[in-house]
């Protein structure tokens, strides 16, 4: 496994319409062709839309490195780097039970390499790092990577995407150190469906890696949920329902196949549906 790697994808953030009355709530598909081209609002480019730019502004003020310019001609200022491949939850839709074979540790990058690839990224052009994993904040060097990385001339955003178990009792170091956007996993507002999918205790830890994110004056805070038919499909609305009093956006994400997590087509909602329950 490559854990520092630069991911160009090809979902996107949807916004719903259901965007009245405080609420913010976003929805991530895949969406190749599937995309209804009745929506005069929706068409298809969109799904691609946010995956990369190249403005003006751009151009003028800081000339692109041709490394970040793919063959479409887009400028990818986003970079996502994997700090390690364990987690303290095993997800249904993420990993096997047992877990996965791990990269043996000399074969990982070191903080002083990621430091140095992500200064080179930086430099060229990279304007945003996400810190994901696995579970990054099990790293017992997370804060000191943080710090590191927020210190890069050049560099705008620091985010990081979390299960939030860990995250309660060490956000406020992090934030010290630069952390200036965080996504929270959570797929269910229910304990015991929360134990069922990560095969882990833990849902009031992440409740609690929520509120402590808002109190910290993070805005929004982003909550990830992804949405599989006959689990939580029904717990739609109740997500919206977060957002109205609180800073919080959710991101509805469509169940995907990759190695491992035993993908079904029947479990799949497709964004189309998220949607038509956001704006009922």
């Amino acid at each position: 496994m490559m854990l520092f790697s630069k991911r160009v994808s090809a979902l996107s953030n949807l916004p719903s319409r259901a965007v009245n009355n405080g609420i913010r709530a976003f929805i991530i598909g895949t969406c190749k062709g599937q995309c209804p081209v009745d929506h005069p609002n929706e068409p298809k480019t969109k799904v691609y839309s946010t995956c990369a730019k190249l403005s003006e502004k751009t151009i003028i003020e800081t000339p692109p490195s041709e490394m970040l310019i793919d063959s479409f001609g887009r400028f990818h200022s986003y970079l996502r780097i994997s700090l390690t491949e364990r987690c303290n939850l095993r997800c249904q839709y993420c990993m096997p039970a047992d877990g996965v074979e791990l990269t043996p540790s000399p074969q990982l990058l070191s903080p002083d390499e990621i430091i140095r690839l992500a200064d080179l990224f930086v430099t060229a052009g990279v304007e945003k790092i996400r810190l994901t994993g696995g579970e990054p904040t099990i790293r017992k060097d997370i804060e000191d990577i943080c710090l590191r990385l927020s210190n890069l001339k050049g560099l705008k955003t620091l985010a990081m995407t979390t299960n939030g178990i860990t995250l309660a009792r060490k956000l406020p170091r992090l934030k010290e150190c630069g952390l200036s956007s965080i996504n929270i996993s959570l797929d269910t507002l229910v304990p015991a469906k929360f134990e069922f999918m990560t095969r882990r205790k833990g849902h009031e830890k992440v409740m609690e890696a929520i509120n402590t994110a808002i109190d910290l004056g993070y805005d929004p805070v982003k909550v990830n949920c992804v949405v599989m038919r006959g689990f939580n499909d029904d717990e739609v609305g109740n997500f919206v329902e977060l957002t109205r009093d609180k800073p919080i956006n959710i991101r509805f994400i469509e169940f995907m196949p990759f190695d491992g997590n035993v993908w079904n087509v029947k479990k799949l909602v497709p964004y189309f549906e998220m949607r038509d329950k956001v704006v009922r």
